[in-house]
């Protein structure tokens, strides 16, 4: 399964057998127990698989949804390659395709389509690659429309309402208590998929793949009392909207505020924020972080956006390895790209990663309890990158890598 202690991603995926089967329906009937689970399908009158089934991606219990939605059909997922660590054996046998985030990777792309048309499995993509950040989609590939025809199967999307209000990534427990919604909708049928052209196919994707769970909440009127609701969401929140500082926001419960001015904010049982001692500059916390989206790119536009900072690095060895502590380098970005420089080992290191091959970037808040970590992958090897000085930049490190990538395409695409 991995050759001289890497991966071995040239291995095709194979089909669940019915044990294995068995063990995803369990576990789907497990994990959306306690949290009566409404599934609602549109336009699902003749769908067959092998499908397509492309999803909105806040929470664990997403993949439990995608059983429930293909059963009784087994799945083949497409999972980042770091949740093979320790689980090798378990995911091939679950028929589970790696892939490095935000890389090129045409193996995983033949992959995809080997599972669908030489398998006749459901193929779960999550497009994002990542969890909602503040319960809202963002920007997704702009090649799912030619991978839905190169594999001649239908096309299925998902929207799954509440998973990131029960449990968001920046706080992901004690559970919030309500009931979760799931709207699965066929975009595009076996015979569309025939004769559609793959643009037309994209653009029903991208018209459904659209959320918003805060705004699902408060106009459902689904009241949330967690008492922890809107602790550790600085983490995403990280900028004053009053005295405009970076990185001086903190939380607690259900209070957000700034360590610099002091403004303080409390967010409701809907989710809502209202400030407790001023002009509440934002209510719904999605246009508060589409705000700072604006703001980075607005620096990125004008030239302006540089982050340095030592780093300690954590390679990706293997499955049974894991990721194996390398030592201390700087990192540099800005619109030169991404950097990683200086000495392991007792060896010069060096890793450049152009804006180009960065559409995004991977992060996690506090990973495994080692703290906050960017993804930085090539083709070959994943390296967790871990700041040491800065503190709370992981969200403006997200926006400042897709605003660049965006930026240097904008450019070239006019030349």
């Amino acid at each position: 399964m991995n050759v001289n202690g890497k991966f071995d991603n040239a291995e095709n995926p194979h089909r669940a057998g019915p044990f294995w089967s068995l063990v995803e329906w369990a576990f789907m009937a497990y994990t959306l127990l306690p949290v009566r689970h409404k599934l609602v399908k549109h336009d699902f009158k003749g769908l067959k698989g092998p499908f397509l089934l492309i999803s909105t991606h806040a929470a664990f219990v997403d993949f439990a949804i995608a059983v429930r939605v293909a059963w009784p059909h087994g799945i083949h997922w497409v999972c980042s390659i770091e949740e093979f660590n320790g689980r090798e054996v378990l995911f091939r046998h679950l028929g589970v395709i790696a892939k490095r985030k935000f890389t090129n990777d045409i193996v995983a792309v033949k992959h995809i389509i080997y599972a669908m048309r030489k398998n006749h499995a459901i193929l779960a993509l999550y497009p994002e690659a990542r969890f909602s950040f503040i319960g809202t989609n963002e920007t997704i590939d702009g090649g799912l429309g030619k991978l839905a025809k190169a594999s001649h199967v239908p096309v299925v999307v998902l929207i799954c309402h509440g998973d990131f209000i029960r449990s968001p990534q920046w706080r992901k427990h004690p559970y919030s208590r309500l009931k979760l919604v799931t709207d699965a909708y066929q975009v595009v049928t076996r015979e569309e998929i025939e004769t559609l052209p793959a643009e037309e196919v994209q653009k029903r994707i991208e018209q459904h793949f659209v959320i918003d769970d805060y705004a699902w909440q408060r106009d459902h009127k689904i009241k949330v009392t967690n008492p922890k609701r809107a602790e550790n969401i600085h983490v995403v929140l990280y900028q004053c909207p009053h005295c405009g500082q970076e990185h001086e926001m903190n939380s607690k419960g259900t209070k957000l505020w700034c360590e610099h001015c002091g403004k303080e904010y409390e967010m409701d049982v809907y989710g809502q924020f209202h400030c407790l001692n001023g002009e509440t500059r934002f209510q719904h916390a999605p246009d508060w972080y589409h705000w700072q989206r604006a703001n980075v790119r607005k620096e990125v536009r004008e030239g302006r956006y540089h982050f340095e900072d030592d780093v300690y690095l954590e390679e990706l060895v293997s499955s049974k390895a894991g990721f194996v502590r390398q030592g201390t380098v700087h990192m540099t970005q800005d619109d030169s790209g991404l950097l990683l420089k200086g000495t392991i080992n007792g060896k010069p290191f060096e890793l450049q990663k152009p804006i180009h091959s960065m559409p995004s970037i991977h992060v996690e808040f506090n990973y495994l309890g080692r703290g906050d970590a960017i993804d930085i992958s090539t083709m070959d090897d994943t390296w967790f990158v871990f700041p040491i000085h800065a503190k709370n930049v992981l969200t403006k490190l997200n926006f400042a890598t897709e605003e660049l990538y965006q930026y240097h395409k904008e450019l070239n695409d006019g030349k």
